[in-house]
């Protein structure tokens, strides 16, 4: 009981640093979750998830797809310098929002899941702050193997990689994108821009709207930047309400 206050604590100071003041009980920020659970129960209930001539798969199963495309890959040379495994993405498979971050690092390398280190669990404050969960939201990088040392990604990495991304984005059809730091938003937007110049503009990309904002291992060592990702993660949840 004593880790669970802990943890409230921690979650609320964070909250605070951010400059939120407290919690609105509208419902609109609350239902999303509840829809996407409800229309998976409707189509396993209903049926609606089989598939006619013509029709395209689930976007659960194209995603399985998409993994199992990858396989264990050699496109790269980064499959031989010290990756243990493939992180593929996580997470609502129909999001409405989508984090994209640079690539794996020593802890997600070893678990195979995305953002679950320090700058993971500072992730899932953020997603927190804006009334939703990470299981409601999708997680990946912009390239699935660990670079050696958490060097950036080169450029022949990339290009063998993106396209993976880019499968995962048109299944998801997400509302918003978060970019996730410079290198993900540089990737994303084929710009050489620092992301101090990207940030606070919203983009059009793939049928989405992408916020670029600093990466929470930046907001680590950098505390001060909390109130800027504070107003990019505001101006996504008013994207994602259609208020924008």
């Amino acid at each position: 009981m004593a880790d669970v206050r802990d943890q409230l604590a921690e979650h609320l100071k964070f909250y605070g640093e951010l400059g939120v003041a407290g919690f609105r009980r509208d419902p609109q920020w609350r239902s999303r979750a509840g829809r996407h659970a409800g229309g998976a129960a409707a189509d396993h209930a209903g049926g609606s998830a089989d598939l006619r001539a013509g029709q395209e798969l689930p976007a659960e199963q194209e995603l399985v797809a998409i993994r199992e495309d990858i396989g264990d890959c050699k496109r790269c040379k980064l499959c031989g310098l010290g990756r243990r495994q493939i992180v593929y993405g996580v997470g609502n498979p129909r999001a409405d929002l989508m984090f994209v971050g640079e690539a794996p690092g020593r802890d997600e390398d070893i678990q195979g899941i995305p953002f679950v280190g320090r700058a993971g669990q500072k992730l899932t404050q953020i997603i927190e702050a804006i009334a939703l969960k990470r299981n409601d939201v999708y997680i990946a990088n912009v390239i699935k193997c660990r670079p050696p040392e958490n060097r950036n990604p080169e450029p022949d990495e990339v290009e063998a990689c993106e396209r993976f991304l880019f499968r995962q984005i048109d299944v998801i059809k997400p509302k918003v994108i978060v970019a996730l730091g410079t290198f993900a938003a540089r990737s994303l937007l084929k710009t050489d821009a620092p992301i101090s110049r990207l940030r606070g503009r919203v983009y059009d990309y793939r049928g989405a709207k992408l916020v670029p904002t600093f990466h929470p291992a930046y907001l680590l060592r950098n505390p001060g930047c909390r109130r800027e990702v504070w107003e990019d993660m505001k101006k996504v949840r008013s994207l994602l309400n259609g208020e924008e």
